[in-house]
């Protein structure tokens, strides 16, 4: 496990997030691929907000479930909030809003979130 630092394009949200990155996640979802999302997922005491809090809005659709976060001014997504099926609270991360991870190098796992049921 590794602490990972990250944010929004302006800067606003900033958070910390441990989690080892074996692996991330390309769903083709509607949402995540229109957002080019590559998501990490982590316990949601893994990931800390140090600033910015007050500049999330949230969106949720389909069965709301999901609250997907983004910043209230420059509109980037640096992660979501939802739970487990077994209720454990979770943090789907936007790999690409982690400041020095090299995407180039990680494990893209595709996931079929289009054709998804749940």
């Amino acid at each position: 496990m590794a602490l990972h630092t990250g944010s929004c394009h302006c800067g606003k949200v900033a958070f910390e997030v441990e989690t080892d990155l074996e692996q991330v996640i390309e769903c083709n979802c509607s949402i995540c691929r229109r957002k080019g999302y590559l998501l990490t997922f982590v316990p949601r005491g893994a990931l800390k907000v140090i600033r910015g809090e007050e500049d999330l809005s949230t969106y949720t659709f389909n069965t709301h479930t999901i609250q997907h976060r983004f910043c209230s001014t420059c509109g980037a997504a640096p992660f979501g909030e939802g739970k487990q099926p077994t209720g454990e609270a979770t943090a789907a991360i936007n790999v690409r809003c982690l400041e020095t991870v090299e995407l180039a190098d990680l494990r893209t796992i595709p996931f079929n979130g289009r054709d998804a049921r749940g």
